[in-house]
């Protein structure tokens, strides 16, 4: 059972009332009941402390299942079919995804007035990161090579799906702005179609402060960008999306969690994002030293002993990840402003999320980690 009170994970390692209720006993049996295979619904056994949305484990007669409702301004049926046929294309290839459920009309997604719902098998391994907040370090050195393999294997796996870009860019890690020649212009062509963005950036001297903060690293990392083949990608690969064995140093990965952000990036794209979650501080920032070097270069570790990079990927590596967040702190932006009117949150996204993580890595510590990838082929990670 939970307790009545329910918090949400804060954008500075606090909590937070939800922007969303949470999911309630009625509303869940009335979703559930169009799912006859799973018979008589029984109680709400967790509630997620995740954000963006309302999910919760729930006991059914046939197990324990996991219900994740969406406002219809976030996502939509279709939106949300885009995640599940990439989950399912990976799931088909082997990497061990919970299977998303279809209902008795064979809908994965199903929408009921303003919300949208998806039902998924629940995850069998140990959920070690759970009460993980985002941008929090991965526990170990172990932890991040297996992490690091995983997402390789993922990656191998997304070879051959060949869907288009997601119709949204809202909470999706795209690498639109990210990956052209004028990130300045891209932007400004997507503010028509993207209103609540466009009214946020129009307060403020953005292409200025944009400019300022990418500048040292926009024009290379597009250059690198432009060499690499599509790729489906997760684009949240942080270890609270993922479930273990157990929690020591020998644990393996039994589940890979949470497709939301997936989208028609590129390999390396999802790499550096994985640095960006699990090996740096975020919520520390403005502390002495936040970057976990040992972790990054783990995680490449990892990955390399799946999918090969030679010296060309660990220069473009670098390029990309002071900058690999652009497009979805935008989005983020976007999400703040337009749908949650949260304008305190808006400001953390653009000021600390947007500008702030880009300006770090201009600095003493930033370099160093960025100058260790470039060589992590002749790294060695301590055991």
């Amino acid at each position: 059972m939970i307790d009545d009170a329910h918090f949400t994970h804060g954008l500075a390692g606090d909590q937070q009332v939800p922007d969303w209720p949470p999911l309630a006993a009625d509303e869940v049996s009335s979703v559930l009941a169009g799912y006859s295979a799973l018979g008589a619904t029984g109680n709400i056994l967790w509630h997620s402390p995740r954000p963006l949305s309302a999910a919760a484990r729930v006991a059914t007669a046939d197990g324990e299942v996991f219900v994740k409702r969406h406002h219809r301004r976030v996502r939509d049926v279709l939106t949300l079919d885009e995640e599940h046929r990439f989950a399912g294309h990976v799931r088909s290839r082997g990497i061990p995804v919970p299977a998303v459920l279809a209902d008795a009309a064979g809908r994965s997604a199903v929408a009921q007035g303003d919300w949208v719902y998806e039902v998924h098998r629940c995850a069998t391994g140990t959920d070690v990161y759970r009460d993980a907040f985002s941008w929090s370090p991965i526990g170990g050195i172990a932890h991040a090579r297996v992490a690091g393999a995983m997402l390789a294997r993922l990656h191998l796996a997304a070879e051959g799906f060949d869907a288009p870009q997601r119709g949204t860019h809202l909470l999706v890690a795209r690498a639109d702005i990210l990956g052209a020649r004028d990130a300045l212009g891209a932007l400004a062509d997507q503010l028509p179609m993207r209103p609540a963005l466009a009214a946020y950036l129009h307060e403020r001297d953005w292409r200025s402060e944009i400019a300022a903060a990418l500048q040292p690293w926009q024009a290379r990392s597009a250059a690198g960008i432009a060499r690499q083949p599509p790729l489906w990608t997760h684009g949240d690969w942080h270890v609270s999306n993922l479930c273990w064995s157990a929690a020591g140093d020998e644990a393996r990965i039994t589940d890979v969690l949470d497709f939301g952000l997936c989208a028609r990036t590129f390999a390396l794209f999802d790499l550096a994002t994985a640095i960006e979650r699990n090996a740096i501080a975020w919520l520390e920032l403005g502390q002495e030293t936040i970057a976990r070097t040992d972790l990054a270069l783990a995680l490449v570790e990892g990955y390399r002993s799946v999918r090969p990079l030679g010296a060309d990927d660990l220069a473009v590596l670098a390029d990309v990840l002071p900058v690999v967040h652009v497009d979805f702190a935008l989005s983020e932006v976007e999400y703040f402003e337009g749908v949650t009117r949260r304008r305190d949150h808006a400001d953390v996204a653009y000021y600390t999320f947007l500008l702030g993580h880009a300006r770090w890595f201009a600095g003493d510590e930033g370099q160093a980690l960025l100058e260790a990838l470039r060589h992590a082929d002749r790294a060695f990670v301590v055991q």
